[in-house]
Parts: structure tokens; C-alpha cells; sequence
């Protein structure tokens, strides 16, 4: 019998080394714990997962680093003029685009 094009599709494709390496620092942490993957008090296992968050958020919230007054000013700048060199093209093609259909329709008859 013919085998479908799902499993040769499945069987044409790697397993992804990023998923198990993912799988086995789970298993890790939980090894660590003392607990086993399907058992353990699941609002002990809620509480963990919220502090290792938070541990987390502390962690990478210390790499995080204010821009001076100057950078700040200067990026700002950048902005404003980005936006307004946006706006001026943005209106060019529009009128652009406006007088083309405009003259289209009136060459066709439909608008006076």
C-alpha cells in the first residue's frame, strides 16, 4: 500500500534540535526541583514558574540601560524628521495619483 504524502513529508524532515534541547532543559529544571513531569503539586509548579518569571524579569530589567538627555533629544529629532519627509511623499503620490485619475476619467467621459 502507497504510504500518504503526510508521513513522507514526515519522515523527509528532521526532528528540530531546538525543540529537545528545549525539552531537556525543562526536564532539568524539573529534575532539579524533585519533580517528575507528571507529578508534582501543579500550584507549587504555578508559584515556581511565576518566581523563575520574575527572577527572569528582574535579570534582564539590570541590562537595561536609560538614554541620556542627548540620545534622546537626537533620536527624537530623527523621528520628527522622518514623519514629515513620509508625509510630504506620501501627499506628492497622492496628488500624483489624484490628476492621473482624474484625467483618465475625464478622457474616458465619466467625470466632467
Amino acid at each position: 500500500m502507497a504510504k500518504s504524502t503526510t508521513a513522507i513529508r514526515d519522515e523527509k524532515q528532521s526532528p528540530q534540535p531546538e525543540r529537545a534541547v528545549t525539552k531537556a532543559k525543562v526536564a532539568d529544571k524539573l529534575a532539579e526541583r524533585g519533580q517528575d513531569s507528571g507529578q508534582g503539586n501543579q500550584l507549587t509548579g504555578m508559584f515556581t514558574r511565576a518566581a523563575d518569571f520574575l527572577r527572569d524579569v528582574r535579570s534582564e530589567m539590570r541590562k537595561v540601560t536609560t538614554p541620556s538627555r542627548e540620545e534622546v533629544r537626537t533620536t527624537t529629532t530623527v523621528v520628527i524628521v522622518t514623519v514629515f519627509a513620509f508625509a510630504a511623499y506620501f501627499y506628492i503620490v497622492d496628488a500624483v495619483l489624484s490628476r492621473v485619475i482624474q484625467s483618465l476619467l475625464h478622457w474616458l467621459g465619466g467625470v466632467q
